[in-house]
């Protein structure tokens, strides 16, 4: 059985002293949570006071981005030994990182090699606009993001890694896809292309998350999913108590 996993995303929220504040006052409540893998993934500059709250805890801290190079002139870039530092993981690939960015399924792939070298585990992201959702390319697209990112790493290595399915026309709207729909494309899109790729050993053993509008009132609809194994959390991860909550939905799953 593929073990729930949790992740709070809190993208360009929080400074160092209110991310501070938001760890202690959902610590407690995330360790009675059992059986659930949780990971908090603040800004830059909290990853390091972050650790530090979190040491000797089973929560697991996370970056949010990062590049694929070790070091060099790159400015305002963060390299994966200096993730590595603090960090065991690493989000990769996000909708927001591909629009605004001009991040790839290139740049994505080369992102999760110096994440592995790094002995980091990658939270990869793959997903379709509003756009592509209306014209009937949701397949094309998971199928495209999916070779993109993982082609040519062994099947132990990609079962290992968690992958996340967030509908990009979901992201912040506080619209969602239904938990059936959302286990669809999970279950025919991605798990099927990634038994195409690596096995279907190593498909059934990735944990897939959902990503998209995740909320404390319908976090159990989506866990209770054969084909999803938690969530990629947004906005929800911002309050300790809904935060708290989405994790018990998912130990409740169990």
């Amino acid at each position: 059985m593929r073990k729930p996993f949790v992740a709070g995303n809190w993208k360009m929220h929080k400074t160092v002293e209110e991310a501070r504040l938001l760890v202690a006052e959902m610590l407690a409540g995330l360790q009675a949570v059992a059986g659930v893998e949780k990971v908090l993934c603040p800004p830059f500059p909290a990853l390091l006071p972050v650790a530090a709250m979190l040491m000797g805890t089973e929560i697991g801290l996370g970056a949010q981005n990062m590049h694929w190079e070790e070091e060099g002139a790159f400015t305002g870039e963060v390299s994966p030994r200096m993730v590595a530092e603090f960090a065991r993981y690493v989000i990769l690939g996000h909708s927001e990182r591909r629009a605004y960015f001009g991040e790839t399924d290139e740049t994505v792939h080369r992102k999760v090699a110096a994440a592995l070298k790094h002995d980091l585990v990658p939270i990869v992201c793959v997903g379709e606009t509003l756009a592509e959702r209306e014209a009937g390319a949701t397949e094309a697209v998971i199928t495209r993001q999916v070779r993109g990112a993982l082609a040519g790493f062994p099947p132990e290595t990609v079962a290992a890694m968690v992958l996340a399915y967030e509908p990009v026309w979901a992201i912040g709207t506080g619209k969602a896809a239904t938990p059936e729909e959302a286990n669809r494309v999970v279950k025919d899109h991605i798990r099927a292309t990634l038994a195409e790729m690596f096995g279907a050993e190593a498909a059934q053993a990735v944990r897939v998350l959902y990503g998209g509008s995740v909320k404390p009132h319908n976090a159990a609809d989506f866990f209770a999913q054969p084909d999803i194994d938690g969530a990629l959390v947004g906005g929800a991860s911002l309050k300790a108590a809904s935060f708290v909550a989405i994790a018990e939905a998912a130990a409740a799953g169990l």
